[in-house]
This record gives structure tokens, sequence and C-alpha cells, in this order.
């Protein structure tokens, strides 16, 4: 009896996931997604698991986002994934934390979806605050992708966007001070010109998605997300679902977009 139940809860979900796959597919194209991956610390707080597995969970998770993004046709990711703020943390939860992401750069710098798809990995934050063990993966991934344009995958990671800003405007005024730059040159097309995001085509999100249930950007690409609408869903990341995603986007194609105007 319970098995039946089960099963019929699965075909229901995998109906209901189809439905919303065929709404999203024939609405407006979503291009740029960005996404902060909160809650992996609570998942696994709840789960009483040590808070690095509720991370290595949570980046599994963004395998299969890929995955549904490519399936969607989704050009430009960007992932929140670790702030200049989350080294306060205790010091072996950050040690574990840089740990993970050296196995996943390992592991991106071989996996033969990154290079059938073209995609162009790039990570974006001050890198310096980084292992230099880390550094270097991060630099031998970016290096083996530059030249694909499929598709981007940013990681924000040590990214902070008042420091994003700050970087920005500490550029534009060395260059002011050696003449490169007129001061009365810069505006907001060439301060764009030197966010962490300037290789991007399209910098702005079409689509901010937070989860866990936190309402706020904090600090996430605060110059990029003037226009960009906001999606605040109450799962943390680690249990994040398709129909979770596709309902974000559903949300999204159904609000009208004015810039202003």
């Amino acid at each position: 009896m319970v098995l039946k139940k089960l099963l019929s809860v699965v075909g229901a979900y995998k109906l209901y996931e189809k439905w919303l796959w065929y709404q999203v597919k024939n609405g407006a194209r979503v291009e740029h997604i960005a996404i902060i991956l909160d809650g992996n610390r609570r998942w696994a707080l709840e789960k009483d698991l040590n808070p690095w597995l509720g991370h290595k969970k949570g980046a599994e998770k963004v395998e299969q986002l890929l995955e549904w993004c490519d399936k969607l046709e989704v050009k430009f990711i960007t992932l929140y994934a670790f702030s200049t703020e989350n080294f306060r943390r205790s010091p072996q939860e950050v040690a574990e934390i840089m740990k993970l992401a050296e196995e996943k750069f390992c592991k991106l710098l071989t996996d033969e979806r990154i290079h059938r798809n073209k995609v162009h990995v790039k990570v974006i934050g001050r890198l310096n605050l980084l292992p230099e063990s880390l550094r270097q993966l991060i630099a031998d991934v970016e290096k083996a992708t530059e030249a694909y344009d499929n598709q981007f995958l940013n990681i924000a990671f040590a990214y902070g966007g008042r420091a994003e800003i700050v970087d920005a405007a500490k550029s534009i005024a060395e260059k002011v001070l050696k003449g490169e730059l007129k001061l009365e040159g810069v505006n907001e097309t060439v301060f764009e010109k030197h966010l962490y995001t300037a290789h991007l085509p399209k910098q702005e999100p079409d689509l901010i998605i937070r989860t866990s249930g936190e309402e706020r950007l904090s600090g996430f690409l605060l110059w990029q997300s003037a226009y960009s609408e906001l999606a605040f869903l109450d799962v943390y990341w680690p249990d994040f679902r398709l129909i979770d995603l596709l309902r974000a986007i559903r949300t999204f194609q159904k609000r009208k977009r004015r810039y202003g105007a």
C-alpha cells in the first residue's frame, strides 16, 4: 500500500513536471539566470550532519542544474557559491569548502559535458583571497574553456557586490591617473567594462533566484541586477528540483518588464 502511494506521488510529480516544462518551453526565453545557492548548512544541520556535507550535496545539485539549463537553452548561468563574508565561518568549514571547490574544479577541467557543450567557465570575485592551489585550478579551467561561447557558466566565489564595484572604481581611477582614460569619458558603459562580468555579452540577469526562504540579494550582482526579476524560493539549495526552476521561470514569463518606461 505504501509503495503504491509512493508510485502514485512520483507519477503525479512527473506529470506536473512535464506540464510545467511544456508551458516554459513555449514561453519567453530566459537568457541569463543567476542563482544564490543558499541553505546548504541548514539542510545539513536539520539532518544532524556536518555543514560541509551540505555544501557537498549542494555542489552535486549544481551538476543537475547545468543539465536542466542546457535543455532549456539558457545561455548564461551565474551562481553565487561563496561570498567574501563567508570567510568569517569556522576555519574548519572554510577549509572543507576550499577542498570541495578544488575537487569540483578539477572535475570541470576534464568534464566531457563542458567541452562537448562548449561552456565558457569563469570565476568572479577576489581570487587573491583563495588558496594558491585553488587559484591555479581555476586558471587552468578558465584557460581550457576561454575560447568557448556556446554557454557561459560564471561562479561567484570569494565574491562581494560592493567589492566588485570598489574594484571597478579603482581600476578606472588608475587608468585616469595614467592618462589612459579621461574623467569626462567615464560613464555607465565604461564602468560595466571594468566589472567582474565584463566578459559576458549579457551581464544583466533576466532572473535571479534565491533558495532557502531568505528574501534579499546579500550583495549579489548589485550593479547588474538593477532590472532583474527576483524569485525567492522556500527550499534549501540541496533540495532544489526541476519543478522549482520551472516555476521560477514561469513566474518570470508572466511578468511585464518595462525597464522604467
